[in-house]
């Protein structure tokens, strides 16, 4: 433990309102580390999370919800109308929003502009710095599609896209599918990017 109480391969991450989402990927298993990981790293940090349908075939928002002591909606629009709009809390109430894991899919979705989902309208709205861990089948990181949605993605002033690491796929059995960076390797980057942005303000 640093002398701060964090521990020790926590790095410095000034967030105080933290947004987290959770795409359907098989690195949505490791939340529940994550989240665990937040919660003794950054005591003052407040933290809610939202999973797509998909990351409910990985992790239970009955789990993170116990973890993190909130409930766990997920990123639908509901059938029946309630109070208050999602999308547009989920753009203003936080500072950081981090997306992990992020599925092929949702880059897509995301850098063509697509707000079909609260989070997904929001993510379009926000001005809170966002970060983005990808986690790609195999032979998706030579894809043409690929590079020219993370481009588009990363041409946004308040986004950074951290590389994915190489894993074994559940399919291949091979070293040839790509798992979410470590959730400090995301906050390290977006701690740079908030760093960079402050120095920029008058």
């Amino acid at each position: 433990m640093t002398e701060i109480g964090r521990p020790q391969n926590a790095p410095p991450f000034h967030a105080e309102r933290l947004l987290l989402l959770a795409t359907g990927s098989l690195s949505a298993t490791f939340l529940p580390y994550w989240l665990n990981w937040l919660r003794l790293s950054y005591h003052d940090l407040e933290l809610r999370v939202v999973l797509t349908r998909s990351a409910e075939r990985f992790v239970s928002r009955q789990s993170i919800a116990a973890i993190i002591g909130k409930p766990v909606p997920l990123d639908v629009w509901e059938d029946t109308p309630e109070p208050g709009s999602p999308h547009v809390d989920y753009a203003m109430w936080p500072d950081t929003v981090l997306v992990y894991p992020a599925t092929y899919h949702f880059l897509s979705r995301f850098a063509n502009g697509f707000g079909d989902t609260p989070m997904l309208l929001a993510l379009q709205c926000t001005s809170a710095l966002i970060g983005i861990a990808p986690a790609l089948p195999p032979g998706a990181t030579d894809s043409y599609a690929y590079r020219q949605n993370r481009a588009a993605i990363e041409a946004r002033p308040n986004v950074v896209v951290v590389d994915p690491v190489p894993t074994l796929s559940a399919h291949t059995r091979e070293r040839d599918a790509m798992a979410s960076a470590p959730i400090t390797t995301l906050i390290e980057r977006v701690a740079m990017l908030r760093a960079d942005r402050e120095k920029e303000s008058p």
